[in-house]
Order: C-alpha cells, then structure tokens, then sequence
C-alpha cells in the first residue's frame, strides 16, 4: 500500500516537473494582418503550435499599421510580433525589440526585370527611366531593388523615375513598355504572376541584377520582456521548429511564401543591409515606416 502510494506521488510530481514552471501570457500580434478573425484563421495554427512548445499562452492582439505595432510594443501592450525585415528595423528603432528567432524563407531576394528584347544591359542603363517597384517600404519589392540601383552607382532618388504598383500591374507595365525595369520579390514573381501568364514566353524577360538573399522574417520581442525568459521561448522554438514551421505554412494564402522555411536563430547585426537599404532611398535615420 505504502509503496503504492509512493508510486503515484512521484509519478504525479514527474509529471508536473514536466510542465513550465512559470508558464506565462503573451500577446501576439502579426503586422500586414488586420482584425482578429484574419489572425485566427491564418496565424491560429501557428499560436496552437506555439503553446504547445513553450508551455505557454498566446493572445491575439490585432493592429492595423506597422506603427500601430511599434507603439503597442513601446507601450508594453503587446509582447511578441510577426513581421518582415524593414519593419523589424524601424520597430527596434523607435520601441528597441529584439529578434527571437528568424523565419528563413528559400529563395527569398529581389531582382531587377526587363525585357528580354530591351537594349538595357545593365542597372546603370536605367537613368532618367522609369521602374515599376512593389509596395513602398517592402523589403523585396522596394527597398532591395533600390539598392542594387544604389550598387551600381545610381540614386534610386533622383536618377531614375519609380512608380510604385501591385505585382501584377508592374508585370503588365513592363510587357507594354510603360515601364523600362521592374523591380520585385524574385521568386514571387516567377511562382505568381510570371508563372501564370501564358502571353508571353517566359523567356521573354532577363534579369539584370538581384540581391543575395534578404534578412529574415522573425518574431521579435518587446523590451519590457526578460532576456531569460526569451531565450527560454527561443530554445523552445528551435527545439519544435518542424511542427511551428508546419503550422505557420499549413493555411496557405499568403504564408504559402514560407514553404520550406526553417526556424534558425538571429540577431540584430543581420539587418544591418537593411538598414543600408533605408539609405538609399534617402532615409539614413530609419525612424520611420517608408511611405508614412
């Protein structure tokens, strides 16, 4: 009897000793994702998958603006954020986030498009021409091609004329000849819209430069979060970054962009090119969100 009862008190204190011993609630936000029924249902596996490694609780928190979540950071009202590499590098500016861990996706670098035909040769053809680029403040589809602009010897500012418009509608402008380059996330053009488009050959584009690959996605945390217990969530993450990675891909959508990824650890010194990027389209401060 009494070795019965020994029997379930160590197998109940082993069992609790394998749970955290101080298991926590964070807030979790994702920028580019607004409203909360978005964050649940393509960032909800990857909050399940999350609890799971770490033992603790995530919350949703929903912004509408990357400066509406670097002031959530700096006001200690969200904890953890999903976001890209030029928004890490203005957030780290104004609320001093750190990386947790880096969201590495295959392949992910910026090229410089023409077409196949064109008598542009190189980035330095480009002056006084006019360039299709993504979103203002994209990482891929923006600030990088600015730099390989910047790479060789021209001023994304005044040496040449760049609109800024969807993916697709930059595709079309260059076919037309509205536009001399194109400036875009490589393999997102190749899988998207280039892939799909049956008009032309898909030989009758060339690449004229692109980037090596672009810093990491990441999750970052606030500075109000102890350093000891970030490292705890990092290891834990690593530690699970199969089944967090399958999550994070398992909705499709827009994180189909994160097929093949890996969860591999970061620090800040590996956003340095970025902020070389804010240089070069005339913001040397990187203090705020490009085009707000």
């Amino acid at each position: 009897m009494i070795r019965s009862v020994l029997a379930g008190a160590l197998g109940a204190i082993l069992t609790f000793s394998s749970l955290p011993a101080f298991a926590e609630t964070f807030k979790l936000a994702v920028t580019d994702v607004e409203g909360l029924e978005r964050l649940q249902t393509e960032w909800g596996p990857f909050k399940e998958a999350l609890e799971k490694a770490t033992g603790d609780t995530f919350e949703f928190y929903p912004v509408n603006s990357r400066t509406a979540a670097a002031e959530a950071l700096r006001a200690k009202r969200v904890d953890l954020v999903v976001t890209g590499p030029a928004e890490y590098v203005v957030i780290n500016k104004i609320a001093h986030a750190k990386p947790l861990v880096g969201l590495s996706r295959p392949d992910y670098f910026c090229s410089i498009v023409v077409m196949a035909k064109s008598d542009v040769i190189t980035p330095k053809d480009l002056k006084g021409k006019k360039i299709a680029m993504d979103d203002i403040g994209s990482t891929s589809g923006h600030l990088c091609p600015s730099q390989l602009l910047a790479d060789y010897g021209l001023d994304p500012t005044k040496d040449v004329e760049i609109t800024h418009v969807s993916r697709a509608v930059g595709h079309e402008a260059l076919k037309r000849g509205d536009v001399a380059a194109f400036g875009v996330n490589y393999m997102s053009w190749v899988n998207g819209i280039r892939g799909k488009d049956k008009s032309v050959p898909q030989g009758a584009f060339r690449v004229i430069a692109r980037s090596g690959d672009l810093p990491n996605d990441l999750v970052l945390y606030g500075a109000h979060i102890d350093d000891k217990k970030a490292e705890d969530l990092r290891k834990a993450m690593l530690d699970h970054k199969a089944d967090i990675a399958d999550a994070i891909v398992s909705v499709g959508g827009e994180n189909a962009k994160y097929r093949g990824m890996d969860l591999v650890a970061v620090n800040d010194a590996a956003y340095e090119p970025v902020r070389s990027m804010f240089k070069a389209i005339g913001q040397p401060q990187y203090a705020d969100f490009a085009g707000q």
